[in-house]
């Protein structure tokens, strides 16, 4: 059904010279298992799969090792600076992540989801330490995917230093509110891809329910970025799997053109030709 839907009535999505069939990338954190989290993996039918490199982000309080629980084969790993507050930090781990899949013959090894923070409480991205962190790391030949908020200006600036995809937040990291500033979204989405149609754009963050996926892509993004709102969700491979399909609907629900919105009802079948039926006669 997936390849079908991607093969007959979308193009894929082309991100620094990949091809992905999914347009649905999905985080490893917070599940209450590993296997709980192969299982979701699996569901979400994603291609790409994002792992905070830290070391404690990588091996649980049992010692296990969560790129054990990962088919390296099948999935491209985008390595993640979660957790990292200055520049400096950020491209640090960042060329750790390089090496670890260097080491595992990814090929998302060039490849990096960057995030800089700017304090513990909000998760709100530094802009400054974003922006140059993205100048370091495209000059040392990262495939940079940036997380920012949805500040329209800030997103030029981060594709103009060279991004590969500028990611920017429907709402805040797991607070499940969905995309809470539709108008700046379609704004960052045509500022960006004026002149550049191609230029993936992927909405990060915020989304809580199948509802708020469909509701990015009909917007006219490229593809949603999601963790915790499936990670933490009652049933996470049922959501899963929601997602999966939630990306694709409101996907083509973009391309398919939705109908103006009208004050009044219009009638679906015409109203010449109509027999009148008048009581009596």
């Amino acid at each position: 059904m997936t390849a079908t839907l991607a093969t007959n009535l979308d193009a894929p999505l082309h991100i620094a010279g990949r091809t992905l069939a999914s347009r649905l990338i999905v985080g490893t954190g917070k599940y209450a298992s590993y296997e709980q989290m192969q299982h979701a993996l699996d569901a979400s039918g994603a291609e790409v799969i994002t792992v905070a490199v830290r070391r404690e982000r990588l091996v649980n309080d049992k010692g296990e090792s969560l790129l054990d629980y990962i088919d390296t084969s099948r999935y491209n790993i985008l390595p993640n600076t979660a957790g990292c507050f200055t520049a400096d930090d950020a491209v640090r781990v960042a060329k750790l992540g390089r090496e670890l899949l260097d080491q595992l013959d990814n090929p998302g090894k060039d490849w990096v989801k960057l995030e800089v923070l700017a304090d513990k409480k909000t998760l709100l991205p530094d802009p400054l330490g974003t922006l140059e962190a993205t100048k370091q790391l495209v000059a040392d030949g990262f495939k940079v995917l940036c997380y920012t908020s949805d500040d329209p200006v800030m997103a030029v600036k981060i594709k103009e230093a060279g991004a590969s995809s500028v990611m920017p937040a429907g709402s805040p990291i797991g607070s499940g509110q969905g995309v809470l500033n539709p108008n700046a979204i379609t704004i960052i989405l045509e500022l960006l891809k004026d002149g550049d149609p191609d230029y993936p754009v992927i909405v990060d963050a915020g989304v809580g329910e199948a509802a708020d996926t469909v509701h990015a892509m009909q917007l006219g993004a490229d593809g949603v970025l999601m963790n915790t709102g499936i990670a933490h969700a009652n049933d996470p491979v049922k959501m899963a799997h929601a997602m999966r399909h939630a990306v694709h609907a409101g996907r083509l629900s973009y391309l398919a053109g939705r109908i103006p919105k009208k004050l009044y009802a219009t009638a679906s079948s015409p109203w010449d030709g109509v027999i009148s039926y008048i009581p009596g006669e």
